[in-house]
């Protein structure tokens, strides 16, 4: 997990960086000075930005794309469902269900490596 040190220098520090040292002479990072409710919290906040990248992905799908990778991964609080099912409330063939998922998935990969290298 990072956070902004220098705007100007869009300088990226991980909370994990050495910030000093305890009277004892150990390391202290920004880590260990942040007071919070829950220990995982940095678990929380990445899995919550992963989240928000898949949702600004998702978008780069179109409606049946969308509909398929929402119901097989039961997304928006919906029921996980097989290729099978999705297929017969479609009435498309399983195979054709599975290249749908397949592009979808590679297309929001697609956008994930380009928008990663584009920050780096």
């Amino acid at each position: 997990m990072y956070y902004r040190s220098d705007k100007k220098n869009n300088k990226d520090i991980s909370i994990n960086e050495s910030m000093g040292y305890y009277k004892d002479g150990s390391e202290i990072s920004f880590f260990d000075i942040l007071k919070t409710p829950k220990p995982d919290f940095a678990l929380d906040i990445h899995k919550q930005n992963n989240i928000d990248l898949m949702k600004e992905y998702f978008q780069i799908l179109n409606s049946r794309e969308q509909d398929i990778i929402t119901k097989r991964y039961g997304l928006n609080n919906q029921k996980e469902v097989t290729q099978k099912e999705i297929a017969e409330d479609l009435n498309i063939s399983r195979s054709y269900v599975s290249r749908i998922e397949k592009r979808a998935l590679t297309k929001m990969l697609r956008e994930f490596i380009k928008n990663k290298n584009n920050s780096d």
